[in-house]
């Protein structure tokens, strides 16, 4: 996490530059989910890049991806893990591993807690201790990740596989959660480094980001941010560039629609 240190002062024969300050609650909101940002985002990238210099030898596939454990004839998951959408729709396949916790993980809501103040390792004591504060009064109920890989499920012969993320945090208070995207989305904003990302279809409270246009860097990322009644939902995608938005963002509308209809996640 960034350090909070002070601006330098502006030169006395400069205009003031007015910057925006995050209320400490808006901070609160924002620590943890920095933390599984940088997992998600850390993760993905090396693995297009791996799929993408993947032998082509036209005679037998060039990756070929297990089928994720969860659905091997397992009984459907229910509660929050259930709202995920599942593996093999719409040619999603199981993805790369999100840091330690694997393709497909569930934290508690004790757990997801303890991540978040372990994010704020580093931060002066003071702070720390208010920002934790927020963090308790915010009481998340559980976390549950997962990790998808959009090539068909077998194989990946061409440039546009893309690898897709998806964190659901789950709170008692929708105040909270509402809070906490917002403020993902004024972070995102404020740094006035990242591209406007596509709308995502059904839900105007979902805002999404791409990073920076560079003709030189081979990998694309989008990261969009949303929530339904007490769920937080952040997406993380990365391809190779230009990477397939519209799939990456149909994906998000049809993971934010199953979350909203009771009937999709049982």
């Amino acid at each position: 996490m960034a350090s909070l240190d002070p601006a330098p002062e502006a030169p006395l024969d400069s205009a003031p530059v007015r910057k925006k300050r995050f209320p400490v609650r808006r901070v609160a909101a924002l620590a943890g989910s920095v933390l599984l940002l940088g997992a998600v985002v850390g993760g993905t990238g090396y693995t297009v890049v791996a799929v993408q210099d993947a032998d082509r030898d036209p005679g037998k596939p060039s990756w070929k991806f297990p089928k994720a454990a969860a659905d091997q004839d397992s009984p459907e998951a229910k509660g929050l893990r259930g709202m995920l959408m599942p593996y093999e729709e719409d040619g999603f396949a199981q993805g790369p591993d999100i840091d330690e916790f694997g393709a497909d993980a569930e934290l508690s809501g004790r757990q997801a807690t303890a991540l978040r103040k372990e994010s704020l390792r580093g931060l002066p004591p003071a702070d720390r201790r208010k920002l934790e504060k927020l963090i308790d009064k915010q009481r998340i109920k559980g976390v549950v990740m997962r990790s998808y890989l959009d090539a068909d499920g077998y194989a990946a012969y061409d440039d546009k596989v893309s690898a897709v993320n998806v964190t659901l945090t789950q709170m008692e208070s929708q105040a909270a959660v509402r809070n906490s995207s917002t403020s993902q989305i004024e972070f995102f904003e404020t740094l006035d480094l990242f591209r406007k990302g596509p709308k995502i279809e059904g839900h105007k409270n979902a805002k999404c980001f791409l990073s920076p246009e560079d003709k030189d860097e081979k990998i694309d990322w989008m990261f969009c941010s949303a929530y339904v009644g007490d769920v937080l939902v952040a997406v993380n995608a990365s391809g190779v560039a230009p990477m397939d938005k519209r799939g990456v963002s149909t994906f998000v509308a049809a993971q934010l629609d199953r979350i909203d209809d009771p009937g999709k996640a049982v």
